[in-house]
This record gives structure tokens, sequence and C-alpha cells, in this order.
């Protein structure tokens, strides 16, 4: 039973305001940025260069959600700073949205190679600036939740050499990944790679949302309500999605499998220029890049085998 005391604790989590570092050398565009997502609740803190940002993140005064960082500053630029962040253990969780003029392909693919997975190029606009920000916090967000379930259920998993499972719903998917990531030698890093998989065969495989869809849902903030709605439609309410995990020796797979027509999977195994700017669009280059050794689609598209070699744990 829930006391009400329980409720306003609950509710205070809810309101919370999300904790940005924006990081920009031009006063007038940190100011800008700033107030753009402080009217729109964010707290912000400001550094008007990397040096001033490493300390505030060393200094860990707040647990930022997210660093609106720019590319080109003096003495430590935007690809440093990323560099730091990604080698330190404490900060690495915490995505980083690079704001650049930069936009050419080797330009954009070096920040990739570093750990940037969100990209805005200037002038930037509110619109994008709120989307692409909104949807780095709720990735946050997810895997905060995930990881902590997943640490929940983490005793024994090693003994696991094979199981079968199945699932329709965002919520099923979520959970899964949560017990499936215990199976594998580096959980921590399978987490995303699972949870991304698994989501990706319910919006995309079952319910056939397609990018652009997703596109304007993630935009608008109705993405899982209307996941929610189609799960309810007659085509859609007897489908499942399979989930096989096996443990062979030193390696170890997992194959999902959905109902839908599959999709043209080639064109997202690696992080594309193309679509860095987008809201969405990651997850699979993710999954196949960090989080496993290597993915292997069917022709189809319908159809992931997900391997993982112990040998190779990145924890």
């Amino acid at each position: 039973m829930t006391t009400p005391d329980g409720a306003a604790v609950a509710q205070d989590i809810q309101i919370k305001k999300k904790s940005l570092l924006v990081v920009d050398d031009n006063p007038a565009v940190l100011h800008l940025l700033s107030n753009i997502l402080e009217q729109e609740g964010y707290e912000i803190t400001r550094a008007t260069d990397g040096l001033e940002a490493m300390t505030k993140l060393r200094n860990q005064l707040k647990d930022f959600d997210v660093i609106l960082l720019d590319r080109m500053m003096p003495e430590m630029n935007g690809i440093e700073v990323t560099k730091k962040i990604q080698a330190d253990n404490k900060l690495k969780h915490i995505p980083i949205i690079m704001q650049t003029a930069a936009d050419k392909p080797e330009q954009i693919s070096e920040g990739i190679k570093a750990g940037v997975f969100y990209y805005l190029t200037k002038p930037i606009e509110r619109k994008t600036l709120l989307s692409v920000v909104s949807s780095a916090i709720k990735k946050v967000e997810q895997r905060k939740a995930l990881r902590s379930e997943m640490q929940r259920h983490r005793m024994g998993f090693g003994l696991i050499q094979a199981l079968r499972s199945s699932f329709s719903t965002l919520d099923e998917a979520e959970s899964l990944a949560s017990f499936l990531a215990n199976c594998f030698p580096a959980p921590d890093r399978a987490l995303t790679g699972i949870s991304e998989i698994l989501i990706n065969a319910v919006e995309h495989g079952t319910l056939a949302i397609s990018y652009d869809e997703k596109t304007e849902l993630v935009d608008s903030n109705t993405w899982r309500q209307e996941i929610a709605r189609r799960l309810q439609l007659p085509e859609f309410v007897n489908k499942k999605v399979s989930v096989t995990f096996e443990k062979n020796q030193s390696t170890y797979y997992l194959q999902v499998t959905d109902q839908g027509k599959g999709f043209n999977w080639k064109d997202f195994l690696k992080f594309d220029v193309s679509r860095i700017l987008h809201n969405h669009g990651r997850g699979v280059a993710m999954a196949n890049q960090i989080a496993f050794d290597r993915l292997l689609y069917n022709e189809q598209g319908n159809q992931v085998t997900a391997v993982m070699e112990a040998r190779t744990n990145r924890d």
C-alpha cells in the first residue's frame, strides 16, 4: 500500500529537474542555449571552455544528466573533452551532445569514435535542440532503470546455459533485457545492446513503425503511447517476439525473432553520418559496435543473433 508520504516522495522524484552542463566559449551562444533550456525546466550549469567543464565534472558538484558541448574551443576542444570523459569511469555514462559547425563526414566520424552519439549543427534551432536533449535524457533514464533492475537479479546467472522466452510489450522487453544481461560475461555492456534489439523488435518489427514515424513520435513525446495503442489493435494483439539465449563454452548467443516484415538492417549496422542529427536511429549500431562482438541478421531482417565472446570482456 502506498502511503501519502511515499506518494509525495515518488512525485518529487518524477519532477526532479534534469541537470545539464552547457559548454561554449561564445558568451552569446552560451547565454542563448542556457536560456532556452532553463525555460523548459532544465537546471543549467555553464562552462566557458573545456578546462572549466572538466573541473566542474570532476568536482562532482552535481550529477549531470547530459552534457551539451561545443566542438571548437581554445585550450581544450570538444573532442579532447569527450575523450577525457570517456576515459573516466565516473563520467563516461553521461551522454554528450556535440554542437558544431564542423559537419563534414570525417569530422562527425571523429566525434563518434570519441564517444559522441548526438549532434547539433550551428545555427541551432530551438525545436531541434529540445528534441535531441529530450531524446538523450530518455535514454539515460531508461538505462538507469534497466541497470538497477539488472543488478537486483545478478546472483546465479553464470549457471544458465540456455533459455527461451517470448514477449510483446515495451515493459516486458525492458524487464527481459535486465534479466538477460546478467547471463553475459559483461552485463553492463550487454544491457544497452539487448534493450535496443528487443525494443527494435517491438516497434519496428511487431508494430511496423517506420523510421520517419518514430522520428515524429519521439519529437512529440508520444512514442510509448503510440506503441501501447498499436499493441491493442487486432492485427498486432497476438504477435510475440521470440528470444533464445545459449552459452557455448566461451561464446554467448542471443537470438531475437519478431513476426514483422523485417527492415533494411544493412543500413543501420554502423553509425551513419546522414542520421547523426536525428533524435533516434543509433540503437542497432550501438549494439553492433559497442555492446556485442557482432550482430548477424537473416536476409529479411526479422531475426538477429547477437554474439559476445568471454575473452573480449570490455567492462
